[in-house]
């Protein structure tokens, strides 16, 4: 898997603790290993990690190893980006986008806090 650096990975096991039962709203990216665009979302979702880390976690789910999750949420394409709060899924993106646009798109999200 494209691991972005400062971002948890989280697998079927680990994602109803780890995303449904935060306290941040939760930023998960749906990805795999032959996704090109994920690759490129990778430093997006690092950089944002850093910044925005007492505002919104951001976590990844590898859709190839973690199929319960991928079909619960009813995710087809890669990357899709999912965001969670109070264990609901509230917003959801698809596809890679530059760093400005995305924190664009999460406006909303942080404006509700």
């Amino acid at each position: 898997m494209i691991h972005a650096e400062g971002v948890a990975e989280v697998t079927d096991e680990t994602f109803d603790q780890e995303v449904l039962a935060a306290g941040l709203p939760v930023l998960v990216e749906f990805t795999a290993d032959w996704c090109g665009p994920c690759r490129q979302l990778a430093p997006v979702l690092s950089a944002i990690a850093r910044e925005d880390a007492d505002r919104l976690k951001i976590v990844q789910l590898d859709v190839d190893h973690n199929p319960g999750i991928t079909t619960r949420y009813g995710v087809l394409s890669m990357p899709t980006l999912m965001v969670f709060r109070a264990g609901e899924p509230v917003k959801s993106m698809v596809g890679a986008r530059p760093k400005r646009k995305l924190l664009q798109e999460l406006e909303d999200v942080f404006a509700a806090q």
